[in-house]
């Protein structure tokens, strides 16, 4: 048996939709960083669609989130200043 080395990683550009809304939601605190990955896919996916609100994209996330929905939000908007237009 052999063993064969892993497949390199590519990292997202720093523009791009999915490194703006992963990141965004780096400060968000969860129960676990699964939480959080769904959370930055949802948000992706509000960027992306630019349909309904983050306030819905935290909420369709069903993330278990440590903080109310309105003060996610809060960070999340904070984190988004500037990045996208």
């Amino acid at each position: 048996m052999t063993t064969i080395a892993p497949s390199t990683v590519r990292m997202f550009d720093p523009a791009s939709l999915e490194k703006i809304a992963y990141e965004s939601v780096k400060s968000v605190p969860t129960k676990e960083p699964n939480d959080q990955y769904r959370l930055g896919y949802h948000l992706w996916n509000y960027l992306k669609e630019q349909k309904g609100s983050i306030l819905e994209a935290v909420k369709q996330s069903n993330a278990r989130i440590l903080v109310s929905e309105k003060e996610a939000v809060e960070i999340i908007e904070g984190a988004l200043k500037g990045k996208i237009e």
